[in-house]
């Protein structure tokens, strides 16, 4: 009986699902560089059979200058506007601290501050602007890490033929079984998480570009340092909106009292309502369609676990695990 079990199909796939578990926590320091290097070889291949679709010419070719072109974008990008952007998101800190510590003539906004400043809102704003400026502060470290995953996915596109060939020798090699496995997994989790990272970029873009015209339409200041808070919180599913609700309405209403707030709430709810109805369900498979509570519950404990990169990556390996475990979606609960 106990040597069945061992010898089983499943027994062996959980046993090296742990395994590869176990072998991804202990390489915990590396997890930047990891999902870095693959959210840009994906994404990277992705645009490349794209044009390869359009554009009959050499696959190295379209590589190169896909990469050279990006990397060209983000340098000017970086040179032209990253003090101007910096200097904004400084105005915004400085505009949302202001709000928060000074008196209004509205009883309800004082009741809300103060009920803040109970549950010691001030503190975890501390420690979010202490993480912000840490991120700031390891910007070379960051640089490297993107550095080096721009490179690896780079070689990995110039040599994916030759790579796939290569690896298909394991099957025929003495640890083929296991081989056969790490492949179930890895098709599984290019098929699911890579789709859903695809997404919810798209998404997120999407919304940052129709919210920051929204924001322009309402005479907002500082909008290049909104679009990047906007984007990088699009990249979380759900939570993201309404994280983003709340400086907007500060903002809002400092500029332009509950009157523009009104507008604020109407423009994110027609741009949410573009997201639920026409982009999910046209980017995200059935599977991903995930009930509001489980989101939550995953967002809250991949953030525990893997701090701000489980925010984003949460729910594309929550939809993997599903893939893996063959929940799929069946009759609709009425």
């Amino acid at each position: 009986m106990i040597n069945k079990l061992l010898q089983s199909t499943g027994f062996k796939r959980i046993s090296i699902f742990v395994l590869i578990a176990i072998v991804i926590y202990g390489m915990k320091s590396m997890i930047n560089l990891i999902l870095l290097t693959f959210i840009f070889a994906f994404l990277m291949d992705r645009l490349v059979q794209f044009i390869e679709g359009k554009i009959p010419i050499n696959r190295k070719l379209i590589v190169v200058i896909s990469y050279a072109s990006i990397v060209g974008l983000l340098s000017y990008g970086l040179v032209m506007y990253l003090p101007m952007i910096a200097g904004e998101i400084t105005a915004l800190i400085k505009q949302l601290t202001t709000f928060y510590t000074s008196k209004h003539n509205n009883f309800v906004l004082n009741y809300i501050v103060s009920r803040l400043e109970e549950i010691k809102i001030s503190s975890y704003l501390e420690q979010g602007f202490t993480f912000v400026l840490k991120y700031f502060t390891d910007i070379s470290k960051i640089g490297l890490q993107i550095l080096l995953a721009l490179l690896m996915s780079l070689f990995f596109l110039l040599e994916k033929p030759r790579l796939i060939e290569f690896t298909k020798k394991f099957r025929t090699s003495k640890i083929a079984p296991i081989y056969s496995e790490i492949e179930f997994f890895a098709r599984k989790f290019v098929g699911t998480f890579g789709k859903v990272i695809e997404a919810q970029l798209i998404i997120a873009v999407v919304n940052c570009i129709l919210t920051t015209i929204s924001l322009w339409i309402l005479d907002f200041p500082q909008l290049g340092g909104l679009s990047i808070m906007i984007f990088v919180l699009g990249l979380i599913p759900v939570a993201g909106v309404i994280i983003s609700i709340i400086p907007l309405a500060i903002i809002a209403y400092s500029i332009g009292g509950l009157v523009t707030v009104l507008y604020v709430g109407i423009a994110i709810l027609i741009i949410h309502g573009i997201e639920a109805y026409i982009l999910n369900p046209n980017l995200m498979s059935s599977k991903t369609n995930l009930p509001v509570f489980y989101t939550f519950i995953v967002l809250i404990f991949s953030e525990h676990f893997f701090g701000v990169w489980g925010l984003i990556v949460g729910i594309p390996v929550f939809v993997f695990l599903l893939d893996v475990l063959e929940v799929t979606e069946s009759k609709k609960v009425k």
